[in-house]
């Protein structure tokens, strides 16, 4: 083909290139034949549903002996205080309580991320906004969730929601919560939502607010900033895992901290090769010949 003709291919072909991204956002694409790996596990499988049960049954456990044996502290991070030297808020005579993150902690987002596997289009703010305003009919409970928050106030504990879903949508995330089986919530008292302070979406502030009401003798989550913002203090992803593993940290975990499983979406999905694999745990198969 000769110069001339290549530059007028490219003539035409420019304008047409240029229209791409356009054109193929106009394409429909078609949905995927599964769900992803991660949503198969949470929302569809035996086994993610026996670790979250165990979680509650380990949960239910602790706090029966604590209801029974009332403790000094509570597991709230004291102001000042560190993960490497860890100190909590005072109990005093506050009345007995346990905290929870709302989404895939108690309550399973089962409509929304329908949703989302079906698009492909990851999240999304505006259709995150629409969802918790209109979703309350395509929530679940997270299995165990509703009998343990049950058995929790039969107790005599208080179940308190910190969750960052928007204040703006206070009374929908309150039939949420009810729709999916897991009993009443009051805005101020019993749910404390994403705008109630001006720290965003940093939850450190909330628990300080319900940690001067009530000795938190439990907390639950599916994300380290449910326990505490420090671990999302600018730390890379061994360093983060690090930290939940030094002492004394480490001996929170199934007493007083308890966490839920999420592989779908959130803070624990970070990292690359390098993040992930460490150069000194590496392996590929001996080539060819070797033993």
């Amino acid at each position: 083909m000769s110069l001339t003709k290549r530059l007028g291919w490219g003539l035409l072909l420019a304008p047409l290139a240029a229209c791409a991204p356009a054109y193929n956002s106009l394409v429909p694409v078609p949905p995927p034949a599964n769900p992803p790996a991660g949503m198969q596990y949470l929302y569809g499988s035996g086994e993610g549903a026996a670790i979250s049960a165990q979680a509650w049954n380990a949960l239910l456990t602790y706090v029966s002996v604590r209801v029974k044996a009332r403790p000094a502290d509570s597991v709230v991070l004291a102001d000042g205080a560190s993960l490497a030297a860890p100190r909590f808020v005072p109990c005093g005579d506050k009345p007995l309580a346990a905290v929870f993150d709302v989404d895939e902690t108690v309550m399973l987002n089962t409509g929304y991320e329908y949703h989302d596997a079906k698009t492909g289009r990851g999240f999304d703010a505006a259709a995150w906004d629409a969802w918790e305003k209109t979703g309350e009919g395509a929530v679940g409970p997270v299995p165990g969730a509703d009998r343990g928050l049950a058995a929790l106030r039969g107790l005599g504990v208080t179940v308190i929601f910190n969750t960052n879903r928007s204040a703006a949508n206070a009374d929908a995330t309150v039939r949420a919560i009810k729709a999916a089986g897991l009993g009443d919530a009051v805005h101020g008292q019993t749910l404390y939502l994403r705008g109630d302070d001006a720290m965003g979406s940093r939850k450190d502030g909330r628990r300080a607010t319900i940690a001067a009401r009530f000795c938190v003798i439990a907390m639950g989550g599916d994300q380290l900033g449910d326990f505490s913002d420090l671990f999302n203090a600018g730390q890379g992803v061994a360093a983060r895992r690090a930290a939940t593993l030094q002492p004394p940290v480490a001996g929170l975990w199934g007493h007083g901290w308890f966490v839920l499983p999420n592989p779908v979406y959130g803070s624990g999905l970070k990292g690359g090769f390098d993040d992930v694999f460490p150069m000194d745990k590496r392996w590929a198969p001996p080539a060819q010949g070797e033993k």
